[in-house]
């Protein structure tokens, strides 16, 4: 499980998550996240899945977590590019409206306008 983080001006970061995510590899991921969100000023965070293969419900309680996280300081969560599967884990868990495909800058573009819209 591989995770990288990249900060973008005007608030909003990127995770990138490969490979599998599971309870076993959540804790690590979730610290290295929950400190970039208490940090600074970060208002939108972007999940690109692209490349993870396989997620459990604690990588679902993740992604809710770290959503509660940005709530405190109203900030907003993106949920890029899931598989079919994750997608259907998504809407179970009331997420679909977080949820778009395409590429990272489109995913900006749309944070920027929801945070300055």
């Amino acid at each position: 499980m591989k995770c990288k983080i990249t900060m973008y001006p005007n608030e909003v970061a990127i995770i990138k998550l490969y490979g599998e995510l599971d309870h076993h590899e959540v804790e690590k991921v979730r610290s290295q996240i929950s400190m970039t969100i208490l940090q600074g000023d970060l208002k939108t965070l972007i999940w690109n899945l692209e490349y993870l293969q396989f997620m459990d419900s604690a990588g679902v309680g993740l992604i809710l977590g770290r959503m509660r996280e940005l709530h405190a300081v109203s900030g907003r969560t993106i949920i890029l590019n899931p598989s079919p599967t994750m997608e259907k884990i998504f809407r179970f868990s009331g997420l679909a409206a977080y949820m778009m495909h395409g590429g990272e800058e489109i995913a900006i573009s749309q944070a920027r306008g929801i945070v300055n819209g």
